[in-house]
């Protein structure tokens, strides 16, 4: 893979070359990528979808929006700091082709703001609701009549596939969906196959699936655009990630690691003593200790300990990147960056307490068996009524239930895959609040 391609301006629907010379500098192409994600809908419900705590009362718990904002933060500087390096190591980028070092942090800026858009209400037990309605509840009757990767789209029910889609899927009224730059759906793209075969190596890209079955052409022209590099032969589409995927992962994990760690600090869950504790040999070559003791809350304190936390990761994580640039490039690296840190140790110490602590905790497994229960029922009576329907049996229930869904469910599709990942779909985009309140009038609770 070579950089020139990686860095592709094309939009879906573009029939001339967009060069990057030429770019209007005021309105940079990868910096609208971001602009047209902050400003969608799918983006604004993020505000009101669970990261840590699942619909938490408190003020200073995060959001996937909040999250998100945060990570695109890390993904920007990250991407700039390799920006540079990358420059310096191939000048033909800057002096031919007109590349900037702020290229690299927007493209991966705006694929780390995006990096969520598709998970579904109540955070990755969402995700695990739908795919066990279709693996061990009603959706296992549609088994036979679906192909095996179109039945493996929807037992592994995957939020960055999602996304994908929400990025490119055409509309009415909007082709080619949020019409992103291929640079940035790229980056967008941490794993680049499809859900069968199911992990068939280690390779990091293989952890998951990036595209839904509906969605594989719209990807393998993304692919072919940026010159990603085949990893599969055969009719397995698999390719080795977009470089700037390393540094959206990236920035995911950092901010997850440590800001969830402040999360569980600044709620109780976990003793502030902890904080430092934890945080000390990450820290320890910035830290000033007259600083931080001068500090008279907790928020404060650990707020300090997590910026220094932050920026001590951000600068390894752009090292390892470089060390590793020529095999990043190739498709042969293959583990996430951080999994490269001295840090590692420490890192895996704070996601075990976080586990033990936050994500077990008793208010977060209440609150996602009630997200099973929502779920559940929606995609049972939505899937219902739009599959009675086109079979010309609907009940008077039915075509109720039809009146209160959007003209993107394809009632009338000839394919039961679409129809299915149509509801799926919106489901998906339905903030946690939405989630509840469709639940409820379902169950006659609002009346």
């Amino acid at each position: 893979m070579n950089w020139e391609q990686l860095l592709s301006l094309k939009r879906y629907g573009d029939t001339n070359k967009r060069l990057r010379k030429e770019q209007d500098e005021t309105r940079l192409g990868f910096e609208v990528d971001y602009d047209r994600i902050i400003f969608s809908s799918e983006f604004r419900s993020l505000q009101d979808k669970t990261q840590v705590i699942p619909l938490s009362q408190t003020d200073f718990v995060h959001t996937r929006l909040t999250h998100s904002l945060e990570v695109s933060v890390v993904g920007r500087s990250l991407g700039r700091q390799v920006g540079l390096r990358v420059l310096e190591k191939h000048p033909h980028l800057q002096e031919v082709h007109g590349y900037q070092a702020n290229d690299f942090g927007a493209i991966v800026a705006s694929a780390a703001l995006a990096h969520d858009i598709g998970n579904p209400p109540f955070g990755h037990s969402g995700e695990k609701a739908i795919g066990q309605y279709f693996s061990k509840g009603k959706g296992i009757a549609f088994k036979n009549q679906l192909t095996l990767k179109e039945y493996q789209d929807l037992c592994d029910f995957e939020g960055n596939a999602n996304g994908f889609k929400i990025a490119t899927q055409s509309r009415e009224g909007r082709a080619g969906g949020l019409r992103l730059s291929y640079a940035t759906l790229g980056a967008f793209t941490k794993y680049p196959k499809e859900s069968l075969p199911k992990k068939p190596t280690t390779h990091i890209a293989d952890k998951k699936y990036g595209f839904f079955q509906s969605d594989k052409e719209a990807f393998l022209d993304v692919a072919k655009d940026l010159g990603l590099k085949p990893t599969r032969t055969g009719n397995d589409a698999s390719f080795a990630r977009h470089p700037l995927a390393f540094l959206v992962e990236a920035a995911d994990d950092i901010c997850y690691t440590i800001i969830d760690f402040e999360d569980g600090i600044n709620l109780g869950l976990i003793p502030e003593e902890f904080a430092l504790e934890y945080l000390s040999k990450i820290i320890r070559s910035t830290i000033k200790p007259e600083n931080y003791y001068a500090l008279s809350t907790r928020e404060d304190r650990v707020g300090y300990l997590r910026a220094l936390a932050i920026g001590s990761l951000i600068n390894e994580a752009v090292d390892i990147f470089m060390k590793y640039e020529a095999a990043i490039l190739d498709g042969s690296f293959s583990t996430a960056l951080l999994d490269k840190s001295q840090y590692e140790a420490q890192i895996n110490d704070i996601i075990k307490l976080s586990v033990e602590n936050i994500y077990q905790s008793k208010e977060v497994v209440e609150k996602e068996i009630s997200g099973y229960e929502v779920i559940t029922k929606l995609l049972d009576t939505y899937i219902s009524a739009v599959n009675n329907c086109y079979e010309n049996h609907a009940s008077n229930y039915d075509k109720l239930i039809l009146k209160t869904l959007p003209k993107s469910i394809k009632v009338n599709d000839d394919k039961l895959y679409n129809r299915v990942l149509s509801v799926c779909h919106f489901i998906s985009l339905l903030s946690d609040s939405n989630a509840i309140l469709s639940y409820k009038r379902l169950m006659g609770m609002t009346l």
